[in-house]
Protein backbone atom coordinates (compact mmCIF):
# COMPACT_ATOMS: atom_id res chain seq x y z
CA UNK A 1 0.00 0.00 0.00
CA UNK A 2 1.06 3.67 -0.79
CA UNK A 3 0.42 7.06 -0.01
CA UNK A 4 -1.86 8.67 -2.00
CA UNK A 5 0.13 11.61 -3.47
CA UNK A 6 -1.76 15.38 -3.71
CA UNK A 7 -3.57 14.85 -6.78
CA UNK A 8 -4.78 18.40 -6.79
CA UNK A 9 -2.05 19.13 -8.56
CA UNK A 10 -2.68 17.24 -11.59
CA UNK A 11 -5.40 19.62 -12.46
CA UNK A 12 -4.38 22.95 -11.01
CA UNK A 13 -2.11 25.75 -11.30
CA UNK A 14 -0.74 26.35 -7.34
CA UNK A 15 -2.84 29.78 -7.96
CA UNK A 16 -6.24 28.65 -8.60
CA UNK A 17 -8.94 29.64 -5.90
CA UNK A 18 -10.08 27.06 -3.63
CA UNK A 19 -12.06 27.45 -0.92
CA UNK A 20 -9.83 26.62 2.54
CA UNK A 21 -12.27 23.43 3.50
CA UNK A 22 -11.47 21.35 0.59
CA UNK A 23 -7.61 22.14 0.50
CA UNK A 24 -8.20 20.87 4.46
CA UNK A 25 -9.74 17.79 3.29
CA UNK A 26 -7.11 16.91 0.39
CA UNK A 27 -4.67 17.25 2.90
CA UNK A 28 -5.90 14.50 5.36
CA UNK A 29 -3.96 11.79 4.59
CA UNK A 30 -4.87 8.71 2.87
CA UNK A 31 -3.68 5.06 0.95
CA UNK A 32 -3.69 4.42 -2.26
CA UNK A 33 -4.12 0.34 -3.28
CA UNK A 34 -5.45 -2.28 -5.51
CA UNK A 35 -6.76 -5.61 -3.97
CA UNK A 36 -7.74 -9.07 -5.66
CA UNK A 37 -10.95 -9.63 -5.11
CA UNK A 38 -12.51 -12.89 -6.77
CA UNK A 39 -9.65 -12.38 -9.01
CA UNK A 40 -9.73 -9.34 -10.12
CA UNK A 41 -7.94 -5.92 -9.07
CA UNK A 42 -10.06 -3.63 -7.29
CA UNK A 43 -8.43 -0.23 -6.55
CA UNK A 44 -9.41 2.04 -3.38
CA UNK A 45 -8.69 4.78 -0.97
CA UNK A 46 -8.57 4.41 2.60
CA UNK A 47 -8.75 7.16 5.53
CA UNK A 48 -8.42 7.20 9.26
CA UNK A 49 -7.35 4.81 11.77
CA UNK A 50 -7.16 1.00 12.03
CA UNK A 51 -9.38 -0.21 14.52
CA UNK A 52 -12.10 2.53 14.76
CA UNK A 53 -16.00 1.58 13.23
CA UNK A 54 -15.23 0.65 10.04
CA UNK A 55 -17.24 2.50 7.18
CA UNK A 56 -17.68 1.26 3.06
CA UNK A 57 -18.48 4.35 0.36
CA UNK A 58 -18.89 3.51 -3.18
CA UNK A 59 -20.14 6.09 -6.09
CA UNK A 60 -22.17 6.33 -9.18
CA UNK A 61 -22.37 4.62 -12.32
CA UNK A 62 -19.27 6.04 -14.47
CA UNK A 63 -17.96 7.46 -11.38
CA UNK A 64 -14.80 6.76 -9.07
CA UNK A 65 -13.72 6.56 -5.76
CA UNK A 66 -12.70 10.06 -5.81
CA UNK A 67 -16.16 11.52 -5.56
CA UNK A 68 -15.84 11.01 -1.48
CA UNK A 69 -11.98 11.89 -1.76
CA UNK A 70 -13.44 15.32 -0.61
CA UNK A 71 -15.88 13.99 1.54
CA UNK A 72 -14.49 11.00 3.75
CA UNK A 73 -11.81 13.10 5.02
CA UNK A 74 -14.31 15.17 7.38
CA UNK A 75 -15.36 11.34 8.91
CA UNK A 76 -11.57 9.86 9.01
CA UNK A 77 -11.21 11.25 12.62
CA UNK A 78 -13.83 9.11 13.93
CA UNK A 79 -13.85 5.79 11.22
CA UNK A 80 -11.63 3.41 8.97
CA UNK A 81 -13.27 4.47 5.82
CA UNK A 82 -12.37 2.39 2.64
CA UNK A 83 -13.87 4.18 -0.43
CA UNK A 84 -13.49 2.19 -3.44
CA UNK A 85 -14.02 1.71 -7.60
CA UNK A 86 -17.02 -0.06 -8.68
CA UNK A 87 -15.88 -3.03 -11.13
CA UNK A 88 -14.91 -1.80 -14.83
CA UNK A 89 -15.01 1.64 -13.39
CA UNK A 90 -12.51 4.09 -11.94
CA UNK A 91 -9.41 2.05 -12.00
CA UNK A 92 -10.87 -1.51 -10.97
CA UNK A 93 -11.02 -4.22 -13.14
CA UNK A 94 -14.23 -5.73 -14.40
CA UNK A 95 -14.99 -9.82 -14.31
CA UNK A 96 -16.71 -11.67 -17.10
CA UNK A 97 -20.50 -11.82 -16.73
CA UNK A 98 -20.68 -9.14 -13.99
CA UNK A 99 -23.98 -8.10 -12.93
CA UNK A 100 -25.55 -6.64 -9.70
CA UNK A 101 -25.34 -9.77 -8.15
CA UNK A 102 -21.52 -10.55 -8.43
CA UNK A 103 -20.82 -6.67 -7.74
CA UNK A 104 -22.75 -7.17 -4.41
CA UNK A 105 -20.41 -10.56 -4.03
CA UNK A 106 -17.41 -8.30 -4.56
CA UNK A 107 -18.80 -5.59 -2.11
CA UNK A 108 -18.75 -8.46 0.53
CA UNK A 109 -15.47 -10.26 -0.49
CA UNK A 110 -13.84 -6.72 -0.61
CA UNK A 111 -14.88 -6.06 2.89
CA UNK A 112 -13.48 -9.62 4.02
CA UNK A 113 -10.28 -9.00 2.16
CA UNK A 114 -9.72 -5.26 4.13
CA UNK A 115 -10.68 -6.94 7.21
CA UNK A 116 -13.64 -4.67 7.56
CA UNK A 117 -15.48 -7.81 9.80
CA UNK A 118 -12.58 -8.52 12.07
CA UNK A 119 -13.40 -5.79 14.73
CA UNK A 120 -15.90 -5.72 17.00
CA UNK A 121 -17.90 -3.02 15.36
CA UNK A 122 -19.58 -4.13 11.93
CA UNK A 123 -18.60 -2.32 8.52
CA UNK A 124 -21.65 0.25 7.78
CA UNK A 125 -21.71 1.61 3.66
CA UNK A 126 -22.39 4.65 2.00
CA UNK A 127 -23.05 4.26 -1.51
CA UNK A 128 -24.46 6.68 -4.21
CA UNK A 129 -26.88 6.36 -6.54
CA UNK A 130 -25.80 2.96 -8.64
CA UNK A 131 -23.10 2.30 -6.36
CA UNK A 132 -26.65 2.23 -3.36
CA UNK A 133 -28.28 -0.44 -5.89
CA UNK A 134 -25.04 -2.67 -5.44
CA UNK A 135 -25.33 -2.08 -1.54
CA UNK A 136 -28.52 -2.90 -1.21
CA UNK A 137 -28.26 -6.03 -2.64
CA UNK A 138 -25.17 -7.15 -0.36
CA UNK A 139 -27.43 -6.15 2.34
CA UNK A 140 -30.15 -8.25 1.12
CA UNK A 141 -27.41 -11.35 0.81
CA UNK A 142 -25.25 -10.15 4.04
CA UNK A 143 -26.67 -7.75 6.33
CA UNK A 144 -26.35 -9.18 9.37
CA UNK A 145 -22.69 -8.66 8.67
CA UNK A 146 -22.91 -4.49 8.32
CA UNK A 147 -24.06 -2.29 10.97
CA UNK A 148 -26.07 -0.53 8.12
CA UNK A 149 -26.46 1.41 5.10
CA UNK A 150 -26.74 5.02 4.07
CA UNK A 151 -28.41 5.65 0.36
CA UNK A 152 -27.80 8.43 -0.96
CA UNK A 153 -30.23 9.90 -3.92
CA UNK A 154 -30.78 5.97 -5.56
CA UNK A 155 -33.56 6.36 -8.16
CA UNK A 156 -36.78 5.63 -6.57
CA UNK A 157 -40.02 6.31 -8.32
CA UNK A 158 -43.84 5.30 -8.07
CA UNK A 159 -44.38 3.64 -10.92
CA UNK A 160 -46.41 5.36 -13.47
CA UNK A 161 -43.09 8.39 -12.65
CA UNK A 162 -41.17 5.32 -13.61
CA UNK A 163 -42.82 4.27 -16.78
CA UNK A 164 -42.49 8.55 -18.02
CA UNK A 165 -39.44 8.27 -16.88
CA UNK A 166 -38.13 5.74 -19.10
CA UNK A 167 -40.63 6.47 -21.99
CA UNK A 168 -39.29 10.42 -21.72
CA UNK A 169 -35.72 9.18 -22.79
CA UNK A 170 -34.33 8.26 -19.66
CA UNK A 171 -33.43 4.95 -19.11
CA UNK A 172 -32.41 2.76 -15.92
CA UNK A 173 -28.61 3.35 -14.29
CA UNK A 174 -26.13 1.98 -16.54
CA UNK A 175 -28.36 2.32 -20.18
CA UNK A 176 -25.85 2.20 -23.04
CA UNK A 177 -23.51 -0.31 -25.49
CA UNK A 178 -21.17 -2.65 -24.02
CA UNK A 179 -20.43 -3.71 -27.65
CA UNK A 180 -18.72 -0.48 -28.44
CA UNK A 181 -15.14 0.77 -27.48
CA UNK A 182 -14.64 3.71 -25.73
CA UNK A 183 -13.81 7.05 -28.22
CA UNK A 184 -10.21 7.85 -28.21
CA UNK A 185 -9.95 11.96 -28.51
CA UNK A 186 -6.83 13.46 -29.67
CA UNK A 187 -6.29 15.79 -26.70
CA UNK A 188 -7.81 16.26 -22.66
CA UNK A 189 -9.51 18.93 -23.83
CA UNK A 190 -12.07 17.30 -26.85
CA UNK A 191 -12.52 14.46 -24.53
CA UNK A 192 -13.24 16.70 -21.52
CA UNK A 193 -15.99 18.78 -23.44
CA UNK A 194 -17.77 15.18 -23.86
CA UNK A 195 -17.97 14.95 -19.97
CA UNK A 196 -21.50 15.08 -18.37
CA UNK A 197 -23.61 14.12 -15.74
CA UNK A 198 -26.15 11.52 -15.68
CA UNK A 199 -28.79 13.19 -15.24
CA UNK A 200 -27.49 16.26 -16.65
CA UNK A 201 -26.99 19.08 -14.28
CA UNK A 202 -25.47 22.22 -13.82
CA UNK A 203 -23.22 21.82 -10.34
CA UNK A 204 -23.15 24.36 -7.49
CA UNK A 205 -19.11 23.60 -6.87
CA UNK A 206 -17.50 23.70 -10.77
CA UNK A 207 -13.65 23.20 -9.43
CA UNK A 208 -15.97 19.58 -8.26
CA UNK A 209 -16.92 19.09 -11.52
CA UNK A 210 -13.37 20.03 -13.09
CA UNK A 211 -11.96 17.39 -10.38
CA UNK A 212 -14.25 14.30 -11.44
CA UNK A 213 -14.01 14.83 -14.94
CA UNK A 214 -10.25 15.01 -15.25
CA UNK A 215 -10.39 11.60 -13.17
CA UNK A 216 -12.98 10.07 -15.00
CA UNK A 217 -10.00 10.15 -18.24
CA UNK A 218 -6.98 8.32 -18.73
CA UNK A 219 -4.43 8.71 -21.68
CA UNK A 220 -3.33 6.70 -23.83
CA UNK A 221 -0.56 5.97 -26.02
CA UNK A 222 0.08 2.31 -26.98
CA UNK A 223 1.99 2.85 -30.51
CA UNK A 224 -1.32 2.55 -32.69
CA UNK A 225 -3.40 5.52 -30.80
CA UNK A 226 -2.79 8.41 -28.50
CA UNK A 227 -5.32 10.63 -26.59
CA UNK A 228 -7.32 10.91 -23.78
CA UNK A 229 -10.21 8.24 -23.04
CA UNK A 230 -12.74 7.47 -20.61
CA UNK A 231 -11.34 5.23 -17.52
CA UNK A 232 -14.77 2.74 -17.47
CA UNK A 233 -14.88 -0.37 -19.29
CA UNK A 234 -17.54 -0.59 -21.74
CA UNK A 235 -18.87 -3.82 -20.40
CA UNK A 236 -20.51 -1.55 -17.75
CA UNK A 237 -23.15 -1.44 -19.73
CA UNK A 238 -24.05 -5.17 -20.14
CA UNK A 239 -27.11 -5.90 -17.91
CA UNK A 240 -29.71 -8.96 -17.94
CA UNK A 241 -33.43 -9.50 -17.09
CA UNK A 242 -32.80 -10.05 -13.65
CA UNK A 243 -31.04 -6.68 -13.02
CA UNK A 244 -33.91 -4.83 -14.84
CA UNK A 245 -36.08 -6.62 -12.59
CA UNK A 246 -34.20 -5.51 -9.65
CA UNK A 247 -34.12 -2.07 -10.56
CA UNK A 248 -38.19 -1.92 -11.03
CA UNK A 249 -39.00 -3.60 -7.41
CA UNK A 250 -35.99 -0.99 -5.70
CA UNK A 251 -38.97 0.64 -3.81
CA UNK A 252 -40.36 -1.97 -1.81
CA UNK A 253 -36.90 -4.04 -1.33
CA UNK A 254 -35.79 -1.07 0.42
CA UNK A 255 -38.87 -0.93 2.49
CA UNK A 256 -38.23 -4.91 3.26
CA UNK A 257 -34.99 -5.05 4.10
CA UNK A 258 -34.41 -6.07 7.53
CA UNK A 259 -31.63 -4.01 8.66
CA UNK A 260 -30.52 -0.36 9.68
CA UNK A 261 -31.07 1.87 7.16
CA UNK A 262 -31.10 5.70 6.11
CA UNK A 263 -31.66 7.63 3.22
CA UNK A 264 -30.09 10.92 2.16
CA UNK A 265 -31.13 12.70 -1.14
CA UNK A 266 -31.01 15.77 -2.87
CA UNK A 267 -33.82 18.04 -2.32
CA UNK A 268 -33.89 18.86 -6.55
CA UNK A 269 -33.26 15.74 -7.50
CA UNK A 270 -35.00 14.23 -10.35
CA UNK A 271 -34.23 10.67 -8.85
CA UNK A 272 -35.67 10.75 -5.54
CA UNK A 273 -37.22 13.48 -4.24
CA UNK A 274 -39.80 14.08 -1.63
CA UNK A 275 -42.65 12.12 -3.49
CA UNK A 276 -40.00 9.11 -3.69
CA UNK A 277 -40.15 9.42 -0.11
CA UNK A 278 -43.46 9.88 0.42
CA UNK A 279 -44.31 6.51 -1.76
CA UNK A 280 -41.75 4.41 0.40
CA UNK A 281 -43.27 5.48 3.56
CA UNK A 282 -46.62 4.42 2.23
CA UNK A 283 -44.98 0.65 0.83
CA UNK A 284 -44.44 0.32 4.90
CA UNK A 285 -40.75 2.99 4.99
CA UNK A 286 -42.19 5.03 8.21
CA UNK A 287 -39.10 3.79 10.36
CA UNK A 288 -36.48 4.99 7.24
CA UNK A 289 -34.73 8.29 8.35
CA UNK A 290 -34.87 10.14 5.16
CA UNK A 291 -33.19 13.37 5.22
CA UNK A 292 -32.85 15.94 1.88
CA UNK A 293 -29.98 18.35 1.59
CA UNK A 294 -31.29 21.77 0.69
CA UNK A 295 -30.27 22.70 -2.81
CA UNK A 296 -28.71 19.80 -3.79
CA UNK A 297 -30.01 17.60 -7.20
CA UNK A 298 -28.88 14.15 -8.24
CA UNK A 299 -25.05 14.44 -7.28
CA UNK A 300 -25.45 16.50 -3.96
CA UNK A 301 -21.45 15.81 -3.22
CA UNK A 302 -20.93 18.39 -6.46
CA UNK A 303 -23.66 20.61 -4.77
CA UNK A 304 -23.88 20.42 -0.94
CA UNK A 305 -20.47 18.83 -0.02
CA UNK A 306 -20.80 20.03 3.31
CA UNK A 307 -24.11 19.57 3.59
CA UNK A 308 -24.02 15.96 2.98
CA UNK A 309 -21.49 15.69 5.65
CA UNK A 310 -23.55 17.09 8.11
CA UNK A 311 -25.99 14.46 7.10
CA UNK A 312 -24.25 11.46 7.08
CA UNK A 313 -22.45 12.73 10.75
CA UNK A 314 -26.15 12.64 12.07
CA UNK A 315 -26.88 9.34 10.83
CA UNK A 316 -24.20 7.95 11.92
CA UNK A 317 -23.84 9.69 15.31
CA UNK A 318 -27.36 8.66 15.81
CA UNK A 319 -26.71 5.09 15.16
CA UNK A 320 -23.57 4.56 17.37
CA UNK A 321 -25.83 6.23 20.41
CA UNK A 322 -28.19 3.37 19.60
Amino acid sequence: MKAAGPDIVDIWADDQDLPAWFLEAMAVPREEAFVEVNGSRVHYFRWGTRGKPPLLMTHGFLAHARCFAFIAPFLAGDYDIIAYDLAGMGESEIPADCDNEARAGGMIALAEALDLFAGPAKPKIVAHSFGSGVALRAMEIAGDRFGGLIICDLMVMRPEKLAAHFSGGGGPPGSGRSDRPNKVYPDYESAHARFVLSPPQLVQEPFLFEYMAYHSLRRIDDGEQQGWSWKFDPMVFHRNENDMAKWAQTPQRIVDLQHRMAIVYGEKSKLFDDDSAAFLRELGGGHIPMIAVPEAEHHLMLDQPLALVTALRSVLALWASE
